[in-house]
């Protein structure tokens, strides 16, 4: 059974744990396994993992990093970045990845979805959508290479096709919101979540727990992702490995059940 999850998405370059503010500016905050150890503790729902530099410098996951995460990782671990082949999603599978996350690699080879998913099987097949904003409103579009180049793909018709091809999970990231914490682009989400009934995760926006409350209280049972705020602690920005603790994460769950 589906249940609301609460998720946080942490961002790799160079082996570093870093963030971004709308897919730039990367700043290093820490060493990711250090991280996942306090997550750990923390006991959070699962955990994304993102190299954001593999895929655009056209290179392999860092599969040493990915054993060594997910040796320490007690929670269900996402990783993306850099697979291009089903042979990749196999591998990462057998390190004790999960969920394996494909972007640029769906768009431009959407069969690599069906492929995987007979493979490895469709709860293992995780689709990102980068998301911007169009030039007109209610107009968006997905993109790759970190957000600096524009596809023809709308993010609903993509999401059509991709649970169609055999994608287990849809997880939706946008740009404009990354880093912003001024709440999730509703419009987005109301626009995806209408196009496909797949399992999907929200990305970009959170910046209190409140937007994650209004999240659930809007669309029920969704997966919730956020980077600044599980990293990030006031109004200055300090790095803090932070959760929400068991009391609550039960009360933001409750807002997700009819």
């Amino acid at each position: 059974m589906l249940r609301p999850r609460i998720t946080p998405c942490l961002l790799v370059k160079n082996g570093g744990l870093v963030k971004t503010v709308k897919f730039d500016k990367p700043k290093y905050v820490g060493d990711p396994l250090n991280a996942v150890r306090i997550f750990n503790e923390k006991e959070v729902d699962e955990l994304i993992v993102l190299d954001i530099d593999a895929s655009a410098l056209k290179r392999e996951p860092d599969y040493e990093l990915i054993r060594n995460l997910a040796a320490e990782c007690r929670m269900p671990l996402c990783y993306g970045g850099g697979i291009k082949t089903v042979e990749q999603f196999q591998r990462l599978i057998s390190l004790g990845v999960e969920k394996v996350a494909i972007s640029s690699a769906a768009i431009d080879d959407a069969e690599l979805v069906a492929a995987a998913s007979q493979k490895v099987g469709s709860q293992s097949v995780v689709v990102v959508m980068d998301v911007r904003k169009g030039g007109s409103p209610g107009d968006f579009m997905l993109c790759t290479n970190n957000g600096t180049r524009a596809t023809s793909h709308g993010p609903a018709e993509f999401a059509k096709r991709m649970e169609t091809l055999g994608a287990g999970e849809i997880v939706v990231n946008s740009i404009d919101c990354d880093g912003v914490r001024k709440g999730y682009d509703s419009e987005l989400v109301s626009l995806v979540r209408n196009a496909t009934s797949l399992p999907m995760t929200v990305i970009g926006g959170a910046g209190s727990l409140k937007d994650i409350e209004e999240l659930f209280r809007s669309f029920g049972i969704i997966g919730a992702a956020a980077g600044s705020l599980f990293v990030f602690k006031g109004p200055y920005r300090a790095v803090l490995i932070n959760y929400p603790n068991r009391v609550e994460k039960g009360a933001l769950s409750r807002q997700a059940l009819p």
